[in-house]
């Protein structure tokens, strides 16, 4: 387990399409998890794993700053705003060495997991990588949603399929019988033009998803 000196992250919660996003950022403002409240005990989990026991507390952010933007900006239509995110995670460093390959997996397009095991140069290592892609603690901002089955299919996804459904095809990834095609990861922009969703208008300092903001919490 991982023994660091105690950090204060900021927690956002930010009401989402699919569901209310945790937004988990350090002192330095990079972004340190991503997962989404129904989500919350398995976060903490993470956060506990990367950082050890008691080593973070969360303090309630207000819902404003440049991710809680990005992330709105995305979730309206302009999907490349992820991509400036600063992201800082814990792992190992195979599993850093993975999270940075999803990254570079552009919005509209798809990879399986063996061609995400192949481009770090590790085509033998196909179980790894899809384990690695099931820990990433960083959610839609570190694309594992854009993983998929060598044959097309959803496959697994820790926040769920019906979200990972709705990411690609917010995206413009062509489904097939309900499941995204594999696109290979290709470099073209894609074909079809992803859909905009509508999306609550930013609230005011000291409003919150669940009305008064919580207490600050130890992970």
């Amino acid at each position: 387990m991982a023994t660091h000196s105690h950090r204060r992250f900021r927690l956002d919660r930010l009401a989402t399409p699919i569901g209310v996003a945790l937004a988990v950022q350090d002192e330095r403002g990079r972004l340190r998890a991503l997962d989404w409240e129904d989500h919350e005990a398995r976060m903490a989990r993470l956060l506990r794993l990367h950082y050890g026991d008691h080593a973070v507390e969360l303090v309630a952010g207000d819902g404003s700053g440049s991710i809680v933007d990005a992330l709105r900006a995305y979730l309206a239509g302009d999907l490349g705003a992820l991509d400036g995110v600063p992201v800082e995670t814990g792992g190992t460093e195979f599993q850093r060495r993975v999270w940075r390959e999803l990254r570079r997996i552009r919005a509209g397009t798809t990879l399986s997991y063996r061609q995400l095991a192949r481009r770090i140069g590790r085509p033998d290592a196909v179980r790894a990588v899809a384990r690695a892609n099931g820990s990433n603690p960083v959610s839609v901002v570190v694309p594992c949603h854009r993983v998929v089955g060598s044959d097309g299919s959803l496959t697994g996804y820790a926040g769920g399929l019906d979200r990972k459904r709705w990411l690609l095809s917010h995206e413009g990834v062509a489904a097939r019988d309900g499941s995204p095609a594999v696109t290979a990861g290709s470099s073209e922009e894609p074909s079809v033009p992803a859909a905009a969703c509508a999306f609550p208008p930013r609230r005011p300092a000291g409003a919150h998803a669940g009305g008064r903001p919580p207490p600050p919490c130890r992970v």
